[in-house]
């Protein structure tokens, strides 16, 4: 890999964890595109990769969630109960079924464009009531396995997707973020490892591209230590409003790509 690679990528994970992690998403939702498209990593490697994006880049933003006595509590719990299974089967499919670079293109589109306008729809039309009403644990923690499946294919940890789901269902964000980030990487530890043990096996890039990775995850360690600090001080409207259109404009890029 060569330097301006490296620091690339860096750049890449600061500027996005510090923007992303006050609403409790990694930031490897964006990064993803980025690797594919921006610093070439090869599908199915991209994955694995952006998971250890995840591993590296998680504990700074949960090291300033406990500083402020923010983690741990039973939707921490219900989360990881539901992602870590689903992130090994996620994997196992990604490197079986899913390995065409143009159906990968096409599940990122999938889930960034609903993830996008979802955010969009709960900032500008806030569910009544009867809506925001908190889910059962059971019915959380089956939307998480749901959720760890598609995180293992996507490489995204888990809690990226939960976080938003469950903001614009009317959560608050406070509770939320620090659930959603320790989820992520739970979950993200358990998918790299997945995927480590199925390269032994598996031919092609299986493999995560350690050294981006790394440089990724280092400027998302500290990115996320900011983002959690900044949380209190940042407006949750313009937030939600910014994770949208990002993932919005990601989503709605993907599909262009894949009907030109």
């Amino acid at each position: 890999m060569e330097c301006s690679t490296g620091l690339l990528g860096f750049a890449t994970g600061l500027l996005i964890s510090v923007t992303t992690a006050p609403v409790g998403v990694s930031g490897a939702v964006f990064l993803l595109p980025v690797q594919v498209s921006v610093l070439g990593v090869p599908s199915p490697a991209v994955t694995p990769t952006n998971l250890l994006y995840n591993v590296v880049a998680g504990p700074g933003a949960l090291l300033r969630y406990w500083r402020a006595g923010r983690l741990g509590g039973p939707l921490t719990r219900l989360l990881i109960a539901g992602t870590v299974p689903g992130v090994v089967v996620g994997a196992v499919l990604r490197v079986v079924a899913v390995p065409s670079p143009g159906i990968f293109r096409l599940l990122i589109a999938a889930l960034l464009l609903p993830l996008g306008l979802w955010l969009w729809l709960r900032t500008f039309r806030p569910a009544p009531p009867r809506i925001r009403q908190q889910l059962s644990p059971r019915a959380t923690t089956t939307l998480a396995l749901a959720v760890g499946i598609a995180s293992g294919i996507y490489g995204i940890g888990g809690g990226s997707l939960l976080g938003p789901i469950l903001v614009g269902r009317g959560a608050p964000v406070a509770t939320v973020a620090p659930a959603a980030l320790t989820s992520t990487f739970v979950t993200s530890v358990v998918g790299a490892a997945t995927y480590a043990l199925l390269s032994l096996a598996a031919t092609g890039d299986v493999a995560p591209d350690w050294l981006l990775g790394l440089s990724c995850g280092a400027g998302g360690l500290l990115g996320g230590y900011l983002g959690a600090r900044l949380q209190p001080h940042l407006p949750e409207t313009a937030l939600r409003c910014l994770l949208g259109s990002l993932a919005t404009g990601i989503g709605a890029l993907y599909v262009v790509q894949i009907l030109s």
